[in-house]
This record gives structure tokens, C-alpha cells and sequence, in this order.
């Protein structure tokens, strides 16, 4: 999947949150408590989507609707965050093109690699998924608020966050791939569009990869996501869908 690192001339902000781990995320067992110890962790590791969501706090509140619409990044999830956590979303430069680092005490934990414009790629050939339909609902404006992102400007415009396209993702998996906990580990997301309230949802997916590594087994799907029969995003996700015991 090819991008660009043309971004916008207004520099990033950086910004901080004190994470929180939804209720939202409780199917996937490594959320909870007693799924994460099982795992080996010490506690729930609050959900991928979630850290993503605070990582994409920067880019919107300077970029806008240009960004949201356009633009998209290069997800990383490294190390897990914990409740409570204080989240300190730094900005860095990598080769020209911006990046927001999630730190936890100076720690690096997660990072996005930002585009501003970018040209999504054609799905790439693998086995088809289940198709996924949904709704989008005013959960897709007030996840942001909800995980601690108090930018206003989902709810201004009636728009979804741009997390819903990670997390939707994450539900391909959950609906094709996943029976116990897993981990998302990986994404490159590129935005086509904005997706209003009320519009209905439609994801095509293809199984690209899956293969053994040494924190269990791996999957990799690109998904072309529609809001109203238009794309709004593409997306190639990778996860541990089966963790190593």
C-alpha cells in the first residue's frame, strides 16, 4: 500500500489523556482483568482502538477536516496501556512526515505515522470474508469522549470519529477470524471520505496472510470500508488472532 508524506504546514500539537478501558471492548477477553492475567499481564490492557483514538487527536484538531477526509497514517501498537495510564501523545518527525507517539512515563508504547494525502490502494487478492454491515450510530461520535478525546468536532459536523474505522476492523476479526483473546498489533488506514450519522455501513474484506510467529498466530486483511454505498476508508489490519501459550 503505497503513501504520502505531503501533509499539512500546520504543526501538531502535542496533548495528553488518562486512559480509560471501555466496557465496549469486554467480548475480546484480553480487556478484562481476569482474561489479561490469564494472558500473563497484570491487569486489562485497554483496547488498541482506544489508544488510537487519543493518537488521532493531534492530527484532527489541527488538520481538520482535511485530514479526516483525505489523509490517514501508519498504526503501531507496541506495548500495552493500562487503565489510568496517562497518555502522552508526542509529536516527532520520521523521514519528513509527522508522527504521534502514544508514551506512558517517557515510555513508547504506540505510534502513528501521519499522511495528509494519499491515495488509497485497490483491495489486494486473497479469500474473501464475510461481508460486515452496520449502522453508524452516535456511538461513532461519542467514543471519543467516552475513551477521554474531548475534541467537539464529530458531534458539530454529525460525523463518526476516526476510530470507528479501526474498530470495525477489529470487528471483521471478531466476526471471521478470533474465538479467545487476541491482540491487535498493526494498520495502515487510509481515510476516502467522511461518513455522516445514520449512514449504513458495508465492509468487503480479503484474508491476505496468516502465518505462526512467536507471540502466536497472525493475520493480515485488507478491507475497502463504505458509508452509503460510498468508500470512506481502506484498511490493511494485522492482529495475533491466536495468542501463544
Amino acid at each position: 500500500m503505497s503513501t504520502s508524506s505531503n501533509v499539512s504546514p500546520v504543526e501538531l500539537s502535542p496533548w495528553s489523556v488518562h486512559a480509560i478501558n471501555l466496557p465496549d471492548h469486554a467480548d475480546n477477553k484480553i480487556h478484562t482483568d481476569e482474561g489479561a492475567r490469564a494472558a500473563g499481564f497484570p491487569g486489562a490492557l485497554v483496547a488498541g482502538a482506544t489508544i488510537y483514538a487519543y493518537m488521532t487527536h493531534p492530527p484532527a484538531a489541527a488538520w481538520g477536516n482535511d485530514w479526516l477526509s483525505n489523509g490517514g497514517c501508519e498504526l503501531h501498537l507496541r506495548r500495552p496501556v493500562f487503565d489510568g495510564d496517562l497518555v502522552d501523545c508526542v509529536i516527532s518527525n520520521e523521514d519528513g512526515a509527522p508522527v504521534v507517539t502514544a508514551t506512558v512515563d517517557g515510555d513508547a508504547r504506540s505510534s502513528i505515522r501521519l499522511w495528509n494525502h494519499a491515495n488509497a490502494p485497490d483491495l489486494r487478492d486473497g479469500d474473501p470474508l464475510k461481508p460486515y454491515t452496520t449502522a453508524l450510530t452516535n456511538h461513532q461520535i461519542d467514543y471519543g469522549l467516552r475513551c477521554g478525546d474531548d475534541l467537539t468536532t464529530y458531534a458539530e459536523q454529525n460525523i463518526a470519529h476516526p476510530v470507528t474505522w479501526v474498530d470495525l476492523a477489529n470487528r471483521v476479526f471478531i466476526d471471521n477470524l478470533v474465538t479467545g483473546p487476541w491482540i491487535h498489533v498493526r494498520s495502515k488506514v487510509f481515510h476516502e471520505g467522511l461518513a455522516l450519522i445514520g449512514s449504513q455501513v458495508h465492509i468487503e474484506s480479503r484474508l491476505l496472510d496468516r502465518f505462526d510467529s512467536r507471540a502466536g498466530e497472525r493475520a493480515v486483511v485488507d478491507m475497502r470500508i463504505y458509508a452509503d454505498d460510498q468508500p470512506v476508508a481502506t484498511i490493511e489490519h494485522e492482529a495475533i488472532i491466536v495468542l501463544a501459550s
